[in-house]
């Protein structure tokens, strides 16, 4: 990964507003995020930020262009990053507007699919909330102040962000001067009431501690990102999957996603997600055995040894082929309610979703006989 060399940076920036240069200063190195100790920054990006190109070209500017571009709150943004990782102790830090070189789509792709790990390995996490005023954390909705994002900063309301808060071990937030007002281990309660997000998600990560997808995919629900696909790509890390980036495929990306996570798991809940989406806030898997004791009451026991099936649903251009016990609805020869292994409680009943046979499935399937049955569907 490329990091930003933080006392390079601060130099540079010193002796700029002196009117000197030292062309040869490198600000930007190449760094394995493995054994480099690194700050990260997660903001909300505006007009005015420094890209790549400008900030290894900055030494080399004319004057007035190179004053412009120090003015702009990007810049301003980039140096009190800085400024807060030298306070800290950490002599590099991420920052995704000048640390990654956008002209390349290799480069970006590699960018984006490293992402969460990245988050994850920082050491800490500046969060920026440009337009939050006091010297306090919001800690109630006030859509007066805040009246495009339900009553809370931006931040909370945009895509990328979501992976930002979960993936570090610690994030520290600061208002619109950069004063710190918390960390996320000490504002889980009022995190979890914002996000929706589990106190022991915010506190612990993912790490050995993922919820099944249908929830993950609740936390983005009302989230927004610039550009359509980035709704699908800033999930990949949250969702442990990887895939190219292809801008301009529009909303073919989320498709796609969906495709790798069954491609990788087992997790029935992704079906759940259509319908149940205001609902799967906190849905959670069961296990083969569990599920079949919930069940075991409404199919034929000669029926229920089927854990080989249940756990594979392989893709194919077809489509998805997959066995789901069904119940027939009483009044409709097409539509039945399939059970998944899934709840949202311990108390819940299980979740079920709706499927209706279309030809020739349809010409193949008599009318049920009795009140349950399983068959195999393509969904």
């Amino acid at each position: 990964m490329r990091l930003i060399n933080v006392e390079a940076f601060r130099e540079r920036d010193r002796l700029i507003k002196q009117g000197e240069l030292d062309c040869h200063k490198n600000v930007l190195e190449f760094k394995d995020d493995e054994t480099t100790e690194y700050a990260i920054l997660s903001h909300r990006w505006t007009a005015q930020e420094v890209d790549y190109r400008e900030m290894v070209k900055l030494a080399k500017m004319g004057v007035e262009e190179r004053v412009r571009i120090c003015r702009r709150d990007g810049y301003r943004k980039i140096l009190q990053s800085c400024e807060q990782a030298r306070a800290n102790g950490y002599e590099w830090l991420w920052v995704d507007t000048c640390c990654i070189d956008k002209r390349s789509s290799a480069e970006l792709s590699e960018a984006i699919n490293s992402m969460y790990r990245w988050y994850e390995k920082a050491k800490m996490c500046y969060a920026y909330l440009h337009d939050v005023h006091g010297s306090s954390f919001p800690t109630a909705s006030d859509k007066k102040r805040y009246p495009d994002f339900n009553g809370w900063p931006e931040w909370f309301e945009r895509g990328w962000t979501l992976q930002e808060l979960i993936a570090p071990s610690e994030v520290e937030f600061f208002n619109e001067d950069w004063q710190s007002i918390g960390k996320k281990t000490t504002l889980a309660p009022t995190l979890r009431n914002i996000t929706g997000i589990p106190e022991h998600i915010l506190t612990y990560g993912l790490r050995g501690n993922r919820p099944c997808v249908a929830q993950i995919m609740s936390w983005a629900t009302h989230r927004k990102t610039t550009r359509v696909e980035d709704r699908a790509y800033s999930l990949m890390g949250l969702l442990d999957v990887n895939m190219p980036m292809l801008y301009g495929e529009g909303k073919k990306a989320f498709h796609r996603l969906q495709l790798e996570i069954i491609r990788a798991s087992n997790d029935q809940s992704i079906f759940a997600w259509g319908g149940w989406r205001g609902r799967c806030g906190e849905m959670e898997l069961m296990g083969h055995d569990e599920f079949i004791q919930h069940i075991k009451t409404d199919v034929p026991k000669e029926e229920l040894d089927l854990e080989d099936r249940l756990g594979a649903f392989p893709v194919s251009n077809r489509g998805i082929q997959i066995w789901l016990f069904l119940r027939p609805h009483p009044s409709s020869r097409t539509l039945f309610e399939a059970w998944l292994p899934c709840r949202r409680g311990r108390l819940d009943p299980l979740v079920t979703i709706n499927l209706t046979l279309i030809p020739p499935c349809l010409s193949q399937i008599p009318r049920p006989a009795a009140s349950r049955h399983h068959i195999q569907n393509r969904r």
